[in-house]
């Protein structure tokens, strides 16, 4: 089976898998086997088949226990206490490196040259690239 095609049908995993265990946990019912939440063989070909992911016995019967296994992980990081953590968006502090916005930073580049860029243009209007009007 393809790795891509399994990542693509994460999504509908994750949502099957949510609905299922809320479903067991309003039932009280659960595997005999599991912890927490957990995927059957039978969920997983559900999945599979909802993704439109053509998998065979064998590759059902491997992904089943891969599958818990995640879960196994993604339960056990819903047990770390992050009440006091402040949310970021790296694990180290980042700073941009900005520069100062300088128009004349480079002679070729910088400002006081439209006249000479707009000399190249088709169509200049107003001291703008004239572009063909696109929405009627």
């Amino acid at each position: 089976m393809d790795r891509a095609a399994l990542l693509c049908g994460w999504a509908a995993f994750r949502r099957t898998v949510r609905v299922t265990a809320n479903v067991r946990l309003k039932r009280g019912a659960r595997a005999a086997n599991a912890n927490g939440m957990s995927v059957t063989r039978e969920e997983v070909a559900k999945i599979a088949s909802l993704a439109r992911i053509s998998m065979d016995d064998d590759a059902v019967d491997r992904m089943v226990p891969e599958l818990n296994n995640i879960l196994a992980w993604v339960e056990q990081l819903g047990e770390v206490d992050t009440v006091n953590v402040e949310p970021m968006s790296a694990v180290i502090p980042l700073e941009q490196r900005l520069r100062d916005d300088v128009v004349d930073a480079d002679p070729k580049t910088g400002g006081g040259r439209r006249d000479d860029i707009l000399a190249n243009a088709p169509v200049a209007e107003h001291g703008f690239f004239g572009v063909p009007k696109v929405i009627e």
